[in-house]
């Protein structure tokens, strides 16, 4: 009867059963955040591949133990509890080793996952274009390859699915060091040429040149939910973990008729694997070819702050040049969310403040401010040119009144001198496009 459920079968359409645990880790752990907030991300991030969790709990664990992290009357504890429930995978909220994986595995007869994992699996089932594709492999694989051992025989049990959750018979069970070694360096190459490519594509863009606005922020904070409003386009964007893993790029026109191009970019999180990092730099080149940053934030979320200091950190591991992040916008998204003493509060702090906005992408309150700051931040990047426009050729006179802020202008017997504060980019344009070179002293 397909996915019907009889005596000695099983629904295939059956969830797994999981269960998230999340050490605390008091005398080892640097973050401002919450055991419990921390708990509830992780059980977020396992809600984002679809698995049924059965228990989410905070483990104390006052001396971690380098071949299983948790002591033994813990994993005892859980072993009954994963038996009594038929619990098959188990979710850990923090790095794992290698060894304390295998270890905790054969105590608790039961797949484990740590946190780079299931920030892999997710990666793996959002990626959707080529380019996104071969950098989830490229992680995956190198997070695969510092794990492997001599034998895999503890997850002989063959389980449905994809990534990590795959059973004996997966790829990266089956593959030594060796064969993952030709396969990265394969990946890498392609990813190479995946460079190279958008390397033309921005060198295309330079030549009809528009301000490039890159949305960054921390995962879930509704930055394609502000793009689609922007954009009035249809990008994924769902309450979920890494809603947009692949780089999405549209034109927007500002309030004066200026054209932009509107980036949306990864989330971000905390302990982002290094892997992570590394295969998705391609697509954060974007991000350090912008002209104006906007840091999108979920103000609602009671770690903003932590979130905050987690995405400063990626950035930092970009080496953006210090303009870009001096020039950033915050946008203090989900204003919706917020009780109205929290709102007025925040409405007050944003007004003292000439690069953060308070908004809602949801109900669309502060988008047209949002627009209006940075046609702001991209006049004040502009330069200061002076060009001679003969009167026959009124379109260019024209265009530089539509493109930029004219200082003086003058009428001479054959043209117009005008002086004018204009972008880099959009002086570029207007020499390429009339041939009209700017007055040089």
């Amino acid at each position: 009867m397909g996915s019907q459920q009889t005596d000695g079968g099983v629904d295939r359409d059956k969830k797994v059963r999981a269960i998230v645990l999340h050490p605390e880790l008091k005398k080892f752990s640097s973050s401002s955040r919450t055991p419990e907030a921390r708990l509830e991300e992780a059980y977020g991030l396992a809600l984002a591949i679809d698995l049924e969790i059965v228990l989410h709990e905070v483990v104390k664990v006052s001396r971690p133990k380098p071949s299983t992290l948790f002591g033994s009357g813990i994993i005892d504890k859980f072993h009954e509890y994963i038996h009594d429930n038929e619990i098959e995978v188990v979710i850990v909220d923090t790095a794992l080793t290698p060894v304390q994986q295998r270890n905790l595995e054969n105590g608790w007869e039961a797949k484990v996952i740590d946190r780079t994992g299931l920030i892999l699996e997710i990666f793996g089932e959002r990626a959707r274009t080529k380019e996104g594709k071969l950098q989830v492999d490229l992680a995956q694989l190198s997070y695969q390859r510092s794990r492997l051992v001599r034998s895999w025989t503890h997850l002989e049990r063959q389980r449905g699915g994809a990534g990590f959750m795959g059973g004996p018979g997966e790829r990266q069970i089956e593959i030594d060091r060796r064969l993952i070694d030709e396969r990265i360096v394969r990946l890498k190459s392609d990813l190479e040429l995946v460079k190279k490519t958008r390397e033309l594509h921005r060198s295309a863009r330079r030549k009809v040149p528009f301000p490039i606005v890159s949305l960054v922020g921390y995962t879930n904070a509704g930055k394609s939910t502000l793009f689609n409003r922007l954009t009035h386009s249809d990008v994924f964007a769902e309450d979920l973990l890494f809603a947009t893993l692949d780089p999405t790029m549209r034109r927007v026109t500002l309030p004066s008729g200026r054209e932009i191009i509107l980036s949306d970019t990864v989330g971000f999180i905390s302990e982002l694997p290094t892997d992570l990092i590394a295969s998705f730099r391609a697509t954060l080149e974007e991000v350090r070819e912008a002209n104006v940053l906007v840091h999108v934030r979920d103000v609602s979320h009671e770690d903003t702050d932590a979130q905050k200091e987690d995405v400063k950190s990626v950035l930092k591991d970009l080496e953006l040049d210090q303009d870009i992040q001096d020039s950033m916008i915050e946008v203090w998204n989900k204003s919706d969310l917020l009780s109205d003493e929290t709102k007025t509060s925040l409405e007050i702090q944003s007004s003292n403040n000439q690069t953060t906005l308070l908004c809602s992408a949801i109900t669309g309150e502060g988008c047209d401010d949002f627009l209006d700051m940075v046609e702001q931040l991209l006049d004040a990047q502009n330069l200061v040119y002076e060009f001679e426009v003969p009167y026959s050729d009124g379109a260019a006179l024209s265009w530089l009144h539509d493109h930029g802020n004219v200082i003086e202008q003058k009428h001479h017997e054959d043209g117009v001198w005008i002086s004018i504060s204009i972008s880099q980019a959009d002086a570029d344009k207007f020499t390429s496009k009339f041939d009209i070179l700017p007055d040089i002293d």
